[in-house]
């Protein structure tokens, strides 16, 4: 009997990441070379396993619903895989942005996967461009650019795969998982011209520690406050983040690379409602007044047996 593999969606994050997304060309090659791309995705990650075992180096690969269907993968879709509808708000919108293929590359080493990149670059330049690249770096103790720790309320142990990983409910893509991204740009200007105790109370933690507000202090409109949210009967709701800062300090262009794996986008698509809309709707998450989603995009993982039914 055939065990359902998954791709490394609940790796912990690490130093170095490049994050790509392709858009797909039509184009009468368009099928081999996905093939060839999905050999090759397999090959990459069973190549750095093998001769860098401790790097923790991995190549995942996401698929959005329009090249789903372009590239006449198996029918139904994903029960949740659709294009991402942008979430507007009284102030603020999570806008939806086209892309039809995701790779999220990272290593302590930032050598292999700047490798990674150049060989998925290659293969897929002539029927596909790439219209976003990101390269991430861990900033101090797990630190977003704007100075507090990200990831706190990240689920650990057998959860990451119970919240990161897609269970009986679509038996057709167990073991798959919903890949939701933005990337986000901060004005650090306005940021900084908080004094620590405000920046705390729009995160709703410690600046210095990561300690979490007690409820009866912590704003109601605080990151935390509306990030972490619940199910209908109470039950604690998570994704899996895998955030990532990045920068280029010459051109002051600082941000966030958000993102989440996640066994049902609802759980996500409710984070970002309560983020955008509000809790209720006005009181939006204060972040946003100082962090602007450029991006927007919804892809759906399969499973490393997937990957290798599709390369012929």
């Amino acid at each position: 009997m055939n065990t359902t593999e998954s791709q490394n969606v609940t790796d912990y994050p690490n130093s170095n990441t490049i994050f790509m997304v392709w858009k797909l060309h039509d184009s009468p090659q368009l099928k081999d070379i996905f093939q060839e791309l999905c050999a090759l995705v397999l090959n990459l990650n069973n190549s750095v396993f093998n001769r860098f075992p401790d790097s923790r180096a991995s190549c995942v690969m996401g698929i959005g619903a329009e090249a789903w269907r372009k590239l006449e993968l198996p029918m139904p879709l994903p029960k949740e895989l659709t294009g991402f509808e942008e979430i507007k708000g009284v102030k603020h919108t999570a806008v939806s942005t086209p892309g039809d293929l995701h790779f999220h590359l990272r290593a302590d080493n930032k050598s292999l996967i700047f490798d990674m990149a150049v060989e998925i670059s290659k293969l897929l330049s002539s029927v596909a461009e790439s219209i976003l690249e990101i390269h991430g770096f861990k900033y101090w103790d797990a630190r977003s650019i704007l100075g507090f720790v990200d990831g706190t309320e990240n689920p650990h142990g057998d959860d990451r795969d119970y919240f990161g990983k897609i269970g009986d409910e679509d038996p057709q893509y167990k073991g798959g998982s919903y890949l939701f991204v933005q990337k986000y740009l901060h004005n650090m200007d306005a940021w900084k011209s908080l004094s620590t105790e405000d920046q705390e109370k729009v995160i709703g933690r410690s600046k210095e520690n990561d300690i979490e507000m007690s409820d009866d202090i912590k704003p109601s409109n605080s990151h935390i406050a509306l990030a972490n949210i619940e199910g209908e009967n109470g039950e604690e709701l998570k994704i899996v983040r895998d955030n990532m800062p990045f920068g280029n300090p010459s051109t002051n262009e600082f941000g966030t690379y958000f993102i989440a794996y996640s066994s049902t986008f609802t759980t996500t698509k409710k984070m970002l409602t309560n983020m955008f809309i509000g809790d209720p709707p006005g009181n939006y998450d204060r972040i946003l007044d100082f962090s602007t989603a450029v991006t927007g995009t919804l892809f759906f993982v399969p499973t490393r047996n997937m990957l290798d039914e599709f390369s012929g």
